[in-house]
């Protein structure tokens, strides 16, 4: 049994005053006292004096593809790249050094890079003609591949929309087919010792809880089963939440899966990246309103059998008119089979109607999102308000969200952006006339990502009874000038009161554990 610990500086709570006390007891992992007088029984208790550090509950990560992530994480990161030369250096560099049966690449962005162009086929022929090459855009909607991929799903991927011959670049569906096979081709053994590998990383950032948004090209959807079977087999306090990216209810089901949706077959649009993010009016100086993967009778269809089966539910949707469509369906699914407590998501939300902000309000639907798509290097302001004019200026309304009572969580979307916390509430606190203030910040990453799978009894925020999961940081966010919140460090995470432990556990074995344990 852990040793009993005394907390002594700023205990953040994030309860729903959001108190600070000076004083956290905690006991066999849980919290067994908060205040600002220390009983008599605790006086002579180890003490962790915080001095001008923090502690605070342990960050949540609301919207990740883990398993892709996990995948990515141990491939080729170009993102840091400022031009197509470098990036093709470090693919030339990076081949020899990969012994998989495919080179992936993510984080390529034709805003960031001297060029201001994709790169194409033939420049991924050059530096790697002889093994399949992936490279992904930066927002995760895109990619582009070298010719011997390109001829293994040809046949498959050629009448698909989004398919792009001549530049081998792909989008919307045919993007979906090639991101299924290259997910597909990583043997699970590896999946799950990525996997293993990318949790460890989201711990140095204070991730103590993720929501997975999984299904992504394994036959029989056996990457779903295996981040289950993974979050289950965990033994060193890690939460793991897995939503199934389908709409075919039957199939969650089966998995006796209580969480449905996310992107890719949930997705109910594109991105702006891409500019295929449905819009309810043309992108600037085209014809182009992006694309909607669904009617709203096919969405609204899959919202209600899912509600109906007391599933939680989150749907993709960046674009306004995807936004609309999104909370128009959760309302009817809401409509046809009342519940009042069932936690729906939109997930992104970068730039809603008027009408869906009141249904979100009224009907209790809440919004993961993506406060690190501000000032985003990738995808700069330039870019966006080249393509979407005045309404550049309406995207991410964080304060607006708050002011109408909904409830938000901030995530990562990763790999489309890095999952680190500090950022997120850097960026949500520096948002113009948008901004949220620390406290509300500081919740979207901690109690509000718990609230959201249903956790918040347990976890999420630091009171009597709950388990320890905390974070040190190294300096109070509230006392922190919010231009200087991202200088703030993760000193360290403690799950169940203890500093977390690396994963060490033999891949099949914690496989083999997840499948046993109830």
């Amino acid at each position: 049994m852990n040793p009993m610990r005394i907390y002594e500086g700023s205990i953040l709570t994030c309860d729903a005053q959001d108190r600070v006390y000076k004083y956290l007891v905690e006991d066999g992992g849980r919290i067994v006292y908060v205040g600002d007088e220390l009983p008599a029984k605790y006086v002579s208790v180890s003490r962790v004096k915080l001095g001008d550090r923090a502690l605070i509950p342990a960050f949540g990560d609301s919207h990740i593809h883990f398993a892709s992530f996990a995948t990515f994480h141990a491939g080729l990161n170009v993102s840091d790249a400022r031009s197509n030369v470098e990036i093709l250096e470090m693919i030339r560099s990076f081949v020899p050094t990969c012994d998989d049966k495919m080179v992936i690449a993510f984080g390529a962005s034709p805003h960031s890079v001297a060029e201001k162009r994709f790169v194409t086929r033939q420049e991924l022929d050059e530096v790697c003609p002889d093994k399949p090459l992936f490279m992904v855009k930066y927002d995760g909607h895109t990619c582009v591949v070298n010719t011997m991929l390109l001829n293994i799903l040809k046949e498959k991927a050629k009448n698909f929309r989004g398919y792009h011959e001549d530049t081998s670049e792909m989008n919307q569906e045919a993007f979906f087919a090639f991101s299924d096979y290259v997910s597909s081709s990583v043997p699970p053994v590896k999946l799950i010792r990525n996997m293993q590998r990318a949790a460890d990383h989201l711990a140095t950032k204070g991730i103590g809880m993720i929501h997975s948004v999984s299904g992504v090209g394994y036959t029989m959807d056996l990457d779903v089963d295996m981040e289950n079977w993974f979050a289950k087999g965990l033994n060193n306090g890690l939460q793991m939440r897995v939503y199934f990216q389908t709409m075919d209810v039957k199939k969650a089901k089966r998995r006796r899966l209580t969480r449905i949706g996310g992107c890719f077959d949930t997705a109910l649009d594109g991105c702006f990246g891409s500019a295929d993010a449905a819009m309810l009016e043309p992108y600037e100086g085209t014809d182009d309103t992006g694309v909607l993967y669904y009617t709203d009778e096919q969405v609204a269809d899959f919202c209600k059998k899912a509600n109906r089966e007391r599933m939680q539910i989150e749907l993709h949707a960046i674009g306004d008119a995807a936004f609309g469509q999104a909370a128009r369906a959760l309302k009817a699914a809401l409509d046809d089979f009342p519940r009042p407590d069932h936690r729906h998501t939109i997930i992104h939300a970068c730039l809603p109607t008027d009408e869906g902000i009141r249904i979100c309000a009224e009907y209790g639907i809440a919004l993961a999102i993506q406060s690190a798509f501000i000032d985003w290097p990738t995808e700069p302001n330039e870019y966006l308000e080249s393509i979407l004019g005045d309404r550049a200026a309406r995207l991410n309304p964080f304060k607006t969200y708050a002011d109408h009572g909904i409830v938000q969580s901030l995530g990562s979307d990763g790999p489309c952006t890095a999952p680190d916390p500090i950022i997120w509430i850097h960026k949500a606190c520096n948002n113009g006339a948008e901004s949220v203030t620390v406290q509300q910040a500081l919740k979207m990453c901690t109690y509000n990502t718990c609230w959201m799978s249903f956790d918040e009894k347990e976890r999420g925020s630091l009171e009597v009874g709950k388990v320890a999961d905390m974070v040190i940081l190294s300096g109070n966010p509230y006392k922190t000038d919010v231009r200087k919140l991202d200088t703030l460090k993760v000193e360290q995470l403690l799950l169940r009161g203890e500093p977390y432990k690396n994963i060490s556990q033999n891949p099949i074995g914690q496989v083999i554990r997840g499948l046993v344990r109830k």
